[in-house]
């Protein structure tokens, strides 16, 4: 079985360059064995990103989230510091914190009332006296690794697992690269204020919302017919880095949907993408990003949060506007990467060649896939 997965993965070349390139095989999006493999690798060495600055201002506002499958609580200790845990009461293991988010002065299980202190300390263990070799000060909460970028809290599951670009464990600083973050700096994200989150539901693997997101527009024009009235098709770009995608377009005058017109303005969109799983798409005082969470081989939760410049009441409308032309392509979105997970188990499909002009994104996401799957197997 271990030789029979090695070689699903070595079905796909990585070294092929773009113009000679086919995606990844059908089989990575329908085979239970890749998926699980994913969740080791691809989701045990990348930053997820898992709450935002926002939600942890004040001492004991806290996060619950999950990352592939992974039970994780980000926390604002009492001496405001932020700290991330492994949901999971170390007496039977479980949920410590059940509501998605909130305030609490101490971290107690409902299960059995063990008690944990904002810094994650074991307090409190009820009706535990008598009990042998029990050492408290080694049964706080598991730890995780956090940071914090721009206006968010990114979280990894594993600190031990090693880069397969060059073998190091990089920490957020570098596991962006210099080239996004100078990039995401400049855009005054600080002005931005978020006021939405939307979930959506998709019955397909994870890696076709991604690959559907990093065709370089290419099926803007016959999926997004709103959208492609404000964005300049022919001189959309694209940008690789070494774990991201930037896609970019001119926008242009609407010539046909005068409410995405309202909604979508400034001089260039950009779309950007991080390894593996989080997009942001900016527009002149807008920015929405998606979170892809894997939440089984061919089911996916995609997560909106909507961000603006101007909160007003005066802006209200116009903001839900938006909000409402973001649902609409993403509704659009749905109905297309369901019907490409339903292709993708036909026998008459084996993998696509790629777009030297529009698929460069895609391409570098397949590679950086194979890297990692590589190391598991």
């Amino acid at each position: 079985m271990r030789n029979s997965l090695r070689n699903i993965i070595d079905a796909y070349n990585p070294n092929a360059p773009l113009a000679e390139a086919s995606t990844i095989p059908a089989s990575w999006y329908t085979n239970e064995r890749i998926f699980e493999l994913e969740k080791q690798t691809v989701f045990g060495r990348s930053w997820q990103v898992a709450a935002r600055l926002d939600q942890l201002r004040k001492p004991g506002h806290y996060v619950t989230t999950e990352i592939s499958g992974e039970p994780i609580v980000i926390v604002s200790g009492s001496d405001g510091k932020l700290r991330g845990f492994f949901n999971v009461c170390r007496h039977h293991a479980a949920a410590v914190m059940t509501e998605p988010a909130g305030h609490a002065t101490q971290m107690r299980c409902p299960y059995h009332g063990w008690t944990y202190s904002l810094e994650g300390e074991l307090k409190g263990t009820p009706d535990f006296s008598g009990v042998c070799n029990f050492d408290r000060a080694n049964n706080g909460l598991a730890p995780v690794e956090i940071a914090t970028w721009e206006k968010w809290v990114l979280a990894k599951l594993d600190p031990k697992q090693r880069s397969p670009l060059n073998n190091s464990n990089p920490s957020l600083t570098d596991f962006l690269g210099d080239d996004l973050s100078s990039q995401i700096t400049g855009l005054g994200f600080e002005n931005l204020h978020w006021i939405e989150r939307r979930r959506y539901s998709l019955n397909c693997n994870w890696k076709v919302f991604v690959d559907n997101y990093l065709d370089g527009g290419y099926h803007v024009p016959h999926l997004h017919k709103g959208l492609d009235s404000v964005l300049d098709y022919g001189s959309y770009t694209i940008e690789n880095g070494a774990r991201f995608c930037l896609q970019s377009s001119p926008m242009v005058s609407p010539n046909q949907d005068d409410e995405v017109g309202a909604v979508r303005t400034g001089r260039r969109a950009l779309y950007y993408w991080l390894y593996p799983n989080f997009m942001m798409n900016y527009y002149e005082g807008v920015l929405d990003t998606n979170l892809v969470r894997p939440l089984a081989l061919d089911r996916t939760e995609v997560v909106f949060d909507f961000y603006f410049a101007d909160v007003s009441e005066s802006a209200h409308k116009k903001n839900q506007v938006s909000i409402g032309v973001g649902d609409r392509i993403q509704q659009e979105d749905l109905d297309i990467c369901e019907s490409v997970q339903r292709g993708l188990s036909s026998r008459a499909y084996e993998a696509g060649r790629l777009s030297v002009r529009r698929e460069a994104g895609e391409h570098l996401f397949h590679r950086l896939l194979y890297a990692d799957l590589k190391t598991g197997v």
